[in-house]
């Protein structure tokens, strides 16, 4: 579906390279020939570049780029794989210094594609919006079954022989507990992580526990720092976030999962610099990140999987960014790693 139904637009609307621009748009956007030239531009994005009544037609979409290659390449990328594209926290070149901004290039069409200008991080507040939707309605409906598995859980404790079966069975009902009051929370709006310290090793092994439980676990490798501070989180969310990032590994044919913690000194950590970091690592050797979600895959409903729920990923960086931290990974068939920084506050 394209972003616009030229049936429906208003009569303040222009046509531009032979799609519509309604020129009293606060958005500011421009079209994108296929040979990545500016083909026109609304009067809301002369005025975000500073640029005055100048003409950008035939302009080389590459001149607004401040970090060159990045904004052609994105582009390209849209048309090849006909799809919108993110990119995230880009630099462009206006008559007032460069200037930061998040970027959607859509394609309208085999010929051209439509660049929005939107503020910093409006994206992500969009998606977060789609996601807490999403979760809401996801939490309505699961309060019914974990109330029945925790009864079927406690029932089972009480009934099998031998301490390993118990602590299996007292896990799945821990789990539930968790998982009852995650849904509570998701249920009401604007709740805040409730923080307090922890030894973050503490919240891995709780995971690394839930990993080994499942079938056909991968090997577990552990390379902790030792020397780390407590750190001031939310150990429920924490612990949902980093489980999220192993059972995809798991999903990716991991045959090795590796759980690795270090402090980060000087970490920059979005726009802003972190004396002292934690960093948890989440390494695996599955088949890594497909190519074509690489722009996406922290999006709500963005999964790889024909059966995935997409939520994970964003699940993920949200609780991340509820501390002050990001998410971020680097990928490579046999070679993926997912990375949480948390700042450490003295």
């Amino acid at each position: 579906m394209r972003p616009y139904d030229t049936q429906s637009l208003p009569e303040s609307t222009s046509t531009l390279a032979g799609w519509p621009l309604s020129e009293h748009c606060a958005t500011p956007m421009a079209i994108v020939d296929r040979e990545l030239g500016l083909q026109a531009v609304n009067v809301a994005l002369l005025d975000w570049l500073g640029a005055g009544a100048r003409n950008w037609r035939g302009e080389a979409l590459a001149v607004l780029d401040a970090k060159p290659p990045l904004l052609s390449e994105a582009a390209a990328r849209a048309f090849a794989q006909d799809r919108r594209i993110w990119l995230r926290e880009a630099r462009l070149r206006t008559a007032i210094g460069d200037r930061g901004a998040d970027l959607a290039l859509t394609p309208l069409d085999a010929r051209a594609l439509l660049l929005e200008v939107l503020p910093p991080a409006l994206g992500d507040a969009a998606s977060g919006s789609r996601l807490s939707e999403s979760l809401r309605g996801f939490a309505h409906e699961v309060r019914g079954p974990l109330a029945g598995m925790r009864g079927a859980a406690q029932l089972l404790q009480r009934r099998v022989d031998g301490p390993d079966l118990q602590e299996l069975a007292g896990l799945i009902v821990g789990e539930v507990d968790r998982l009852a009051d995650l849904s509570e929370r998701l249920l009401h709006t604007g709740a805040k992580p409730r923080l307090a310290r922890v030894n973050i090793h503490e919240v891995i092994e709780r995971v690394a526990a839930l990993i080994a439980a499942g079938s056909a676990p991968p090997r577990l490798r552990r390379d902790y720092d030792p020397s780390l501070p407590p750190v001031s989180v939310d150990a429920d969310r924490l612990q949902q976030a980093l489980l999220n990032l192993a059972r995809n590994a798991v999903e990716a044919g991991a045959h090795e999962l590796t759980l690795r913690t270090r402090a980060e000194h000087g970490a920059r950590i979005g726009e802003h610099a972190a004396r002292l970091a934690l960093r948890v690592d989440v390494a695996d050797d599955g088949r890594g990140v497909p190519a074509a979600l690489a722009d996406t895959l922290f999006e709500p409903l963005v999964s790889g999987r024909a059966d995935g729920s997409g939520l994970g990923l964003a699940l993920s960086r949200e609780i991340a960014r509820e501390h002050g931290g990001e998410l971020g990974y680097t990928s490579r068939p046999g070679a993926t790693v997912f990375s949480l920084l948390l700042p450490v506050k003295e």
